[in-house]
Formats: structure tokens, sequence, C-alpha cells
């Protein structure tokens, strides 16, 4: 049997369950912005508050930290090795926060939002000899 995964319109004992309020407009979100390794590109938005965020539209440095040496390097990134977000990003080099990448440095994973922070930034998982 399917499982219902839609809230019921009715209340236990059968009244009508009627909305609390309407949308607002600070209920909105934003389009998802598929970071992709290439030449730096990015953008400026606003958002709420009057901040700016900086969206990255393509990226091809990351900075990355080794945990065992406690040590920050910016490195050139290769290609994205395992995305556990979509499996499609991977062919198509789509960057995510928690994908693994490849670079000059080694196997790290990304721990920053690309499409929010506008940096990327990376754990060193694995070094390259």
């Amino acid at each position: 049997m399917a499982e219902w995964h839609l809230r019921s319109k009715r209340s236990p004992t059968g009244s009508i369950i009627r909305r609390g309020r309407k949308k607002r407009r600070r209920d909105k979100g934003t389009e998802f912005l598929q970071t992709k390794v290439d030449e730096r590109k990015a953008k400026a938005k606003k958002s709420r508050g009057g901040f700016v965020k900086i969206k990255i539209l393509s990226e091809n440095k990351a900075i990355v930290s080794d945990p065992k040496t406690k040590k920050i390097t910016p490195s050139k990134i290769l290609s994205v090795q395992e995305n556990p977000a979509n499996p499609h990003y991977v062919r198509r080099n789509i960057l995510t926060k928690g994908a693994v990448i490849k670079t000059e440095a080694g196997i790290a994973r990304v721990t920053s939002r690309p499409g929010q922070h506008g940096v990327i930034q990376a754990v060193l998982l694995e070094k390259t000899k």
C-alpha cells in the first residue's frame, strides 16, 4: 500500500484545517546555481537585510586545508571525483558542499557552499605522492 505524503485537509475530528497565513516574500528561496570547474566567474546577489551574497558560477581554485599538518594552501581543481548530492554532477563537474574533488594537493572534500559563500574551501582526504 502506498503512503500518502501530503498533510490531510481535515483534522482527526473531521473539521477542515484552514491555512494559517499566505506566502510571504521572505519565504521565497533562490534558484540553484550549478558551480562548474572552469575559470572564475561570480555574481553578487542582494539578500535579505541589505547583505550581499557572492554566488560562484565557475571556479578552478580551492583553498585546501590539511588536517595533519594544519596548513592551508590554494590549489587548482582538476575534476570532481564524487558528489553525494547527485551522481550526475560528477560527469558534469558540478561543485556542491560535500563533493569530493581532485586537486593538485590531492583528493579533498568541499566544506563550503559555493553558491552561497563565494569561495571554495576543502579539507584534504588523501595527499598525492
